[in-house]
């Protein structure tokens, strides 16, 4: 149960429908979720573990504050750990392992793209970098990425991203990198693909984040 609250609350936060700064009250939430105050306080516990939300004197938890730097940070942090992914995982493809789900999963993103379904879009280019992960066979790596893919989403959530067809021509260069087990390549190719992303994102939250 608490790991449903997690994902409610997660979501609410992301979406922006509960805000920055904003005090999350246990009963409260216990009454909206129709759950007891455990699980509610594990949830909690967890968003604060994420980064999510902040444990504020004579307030409780309440939800982070996100600043530029956070951002910048974000951007520093998955240029590193994705282009490592990617080679990680063109590496295990070159050795045996199926990528195919690469592939399945961008064309139905271009579907979804060309339907006009932005959201199905987006979340799909979000599968498309975990399966990344996922393909490296490193579980620390998976782990270590959790945090970063819900810090990823509500920074986006939150900005106006690249056209959504650039990422896609950049998706399906990387998938073909690893799908052909070229490590070196893919490396690059996920490092610039992140890259290109900071300053949009940047420019796009300047005007609702403080320094």
């Amino acid at each position: 149960m608490a790991a449903v609250v997690y994902q409610q609350l997660s979501n609410e936060i992301f979406s922006g429908k509960v805000l920055p700064g904003q005090r999350l009250r246990e009963r409260e939430l216990s009454e909206q979720f129709g759950v007891s105050r455990i699980p509610v306080r594990e949830a909690i516990h967890r968003l604060e573990q994420d980064g999510f939300l902040v444990t504020a004197p004579r307030r409780g938890a309440v939800v982070r504050k996100l600043t530029l730097k956070d951002v910048d940070e974000l951007f520093d942090l998955r240029v590193l750990l994705e282009s490592f992914a990617a080679a990680g995982a063109a590496e295990k493809v070159r050795q045996g392992t199926d990528g195919s789900i690469l592939t399945q999963t961008l064309a139905e993103a271009k579907a979804a793209l060309e339907s006009g379904d932005v959201t199905r879009t987006s979340e799909l280019n979000s599968a498309f970098h975990d399966q990344i992960v996922v393909l490296t066979g490193n579980a620390l790596l998976e782990r270590s990425m959790r945090p970063l893919r819900g810090l990823n989403r509500w920074i986006f959530g939150l900005s106006v991203n690249r056209p959504l067809a650039v990422s896609a021509h950049e998706h399906d260069e990387l998938a073909d990198a690893i799908l052909t087990g070229r490590a070196h390549l893919a490396e690059s190719l996920s490092a610039a693909h992140v890259e290109a992303g900071r300053k949009p994102v940047i420019e796009g939250l300047a005007r609702v984040l403080m320094e």
